[in-house]
């Protein structure tokens, strides 16, 4: 008789879980999903495309409608990071263990969904969207780092994308400002971010989640497309509140003389930019919009390194959003002070050893929101990273609480690094879960019953501070900022490159 039991209690078990995973129909067709590693309640959706891949005619285009498939696909692959650079072992690559991503690729408009709830339409829970860094050049969604079952168990529907990147992404030309309907060119990566808060609005109900409740959220570049997204009048009305990690807070005067402190660079002006551009293409014989389509994704990619090899000419275009009077209408500094800013709740912070002190324009952000009304909340992440020396490549490089170093702890993704973590660590890393899917919840971090961590005002210009306390324990400490023993600096266009 028990012999018989088991089998019948597997398949009940496989039938309930197959009545919990229900197929989806969605823009494009019909997709299934699969169960996440550690948590038998969520559900991952891999490569999803949210629009038609921006090949071919669709190079330097906006993002088109998605291009319907038969069948039911059944979402258990990551779907192709946009083409950049192959990366090399040590530093950033060894830290997230890159290696496991599908090929690289212009064709590159893929998301992924983790959640509790797929199906159940009436559920409304809470949506995140993440938006990785890279420097606008490097990077997708799928890193080791960004697994997003944590957030699904703690009921938030998580999203994350992969969009064009660098030449393919974010180039300004005067071909394409003269084909473009708006008059303008570059910020196609920023466009895919709006069009993945479409897909949003129009398809998330399918999986549980609220399109009425939607966080942004990104780290570095994409801490940056998170500001330009705030801005952007393209993008208002589709989420609802954002964090913005290690991308600068506002320019403020400098007490040393010497101009502006503590805002972002600028990727200069879009018509630099493409007259930079078209001498590059120019040179080689990329002279019509035909051709520059046609040409090879290796051959666009590295034309800019090319050029400069061969004519000895140092001119470079520095791919990153651009203020273009259509994606967006004026820098973030100017929409915060003129207040055109997104009126959302805001969470924005950066790590103890990063790109340098951002404390000083973050705490100004958060008294101009004030000004206007608006609630931030400010942190930094103190926590350096243990090391057992088995990878002195990686530490070489990257020191303490250095830039990046609060990913493993806000996805509560250690399980994925070769780091020797504690259990404070992992104390640690369920805190800041929690107050980050508290705030997207709740619009609060403390969550519906309020707490400690307030927000930054002029009168209370404190930040939280997530770090380990002296006996290991998890700890947080609401005060001022620590200071960096290490001097930081800025990378191209104020992002680090994590290539090496």
């Amino acid at each position: 008789m028990k012999k018989l039991l088991l089998p019948l209690l597997l398949l009940a078990a496989m039938s309930a879980h197959a009545a919990e995973n229900p197929v989806l129909t969605i823009e494009g067709g019909q997709v299934q999903g699969v169960l996440a590693d550690d948590h038998p309640d969520v559900y991952v959706y891999r490569g999803i495309p949210y629009a038609a891949p921006p090949i071919r005619e669709n190079r330097w285009k906006e993002p088109q409608p998605v291009v319907p498939w038969k069948g039911v696909k059944i979402c258990d692959t990551f779907g192709h990071p946009s083409y950049q650079a192959i990366q090399y072992p040590g530093g950033y690559f060894t830290e997230w263990g890159y290696g496991k991503e599908a090929p690289y690729s212009e064709d590159c408009l893929y998301l992924n969904v983790w959640t509790k709830a797929p199906g159940k339409t009436a559920k409304k829970l809470p949506v995140a969207l993440w938006i990785h860094g890279g420097g606008y050049r490097e990077g997708w969604g799928s890193e080791p780092e960004f697994d997003g079952q944590e957030w699904g168990a703690k009921d938030v529907v998580l999203v994350s994308i992969n969009y064009r990147l660098g030449v393919f992404g974010f180039l300004t030309h005067p071909l394409l400002t003269e084909e473009s309907p708006h008059h303008v060119s570059g910020n196609y990566g920023i466009l895919d971010q709006i069009e993945a808060l479409k897909w949003i609005k129009k398809n998330i109900a399918q999986f549980g989640g609220d399109p009425n409740n939607v966080t942004i959220f990104g780290q570095s570049a994409g801490g940056g497309s998170v500001r330009t997204l705030c801005e952007s009048p393209l993008a208002r009305g589709l989420f609802h509140k954002a964090v913005i990690m290690s991308a600068q807070g506002l320019s403020i005067p400098n007490p040393n003389g010497g101009g502006m402190m503590g805002g972002r660079r600028s990727g200069g002006s879009p018509a630099d930019a493409g007259a930079t551009a078209k001498k590059i293409f120019d040179w080689a014989g990329l002279t019509d919009l035909q051709k520059m389509r046609s040409a090879s994704t290796e051959t666009v990619f590295a034309l800019s390194t090319l050029y400069g090899q061969a004519s000895g000419d140092r001119a470079w275009v520095m791919y990153m959003p651009l203020v273009d009077g259509y994606v967006s209408l004026k820098s973030f500094d100017d929409a915060t002070r003129e207040g055109t800013l997104a009126d959302v709740p805001y969470m924005i912070g950066f790590t103890l050893d990063d790109m340098g002190d951002m404390s000083a324009g973050i705490a100004e952000f958060c008294k101009v929101r004030e000004s206007k009304g608006g609630k931030a909340w400010a942190y930094q992440f103190a926590r350096p990273l243990p090391d057992d020396g088995s990878h002195p490549e990686v530490t070489a490089r990257l020191k303490g609480a250095f830039h990046s170093s609060d990913l493993w702890f806000v996805f509560k993704s250690l399980k994925h690094c070769w780091r020797p973590w504690t259990k404070g660590d992992w104390d640690l890393s369920e805190k800041m879960l929690t107050a980050w899917t508290n705030f997207a919840k709740y619009s609060d971090p403390n969550g519906p019953k309020g707490g400690a961590w307030a927000p930054c005002t002029e009168k209370n210009p404190k930040f939280m501070v997530f770090k380990l306390n002296d006996k290991d324990a998890e700890a947080s400490v609401f005060g001022d900022p620590e200071k960096s023993t290490r001097q930081g600096g800025f990378g191209f266009g104020g992002f680090p490159r994590r290539n090496n």
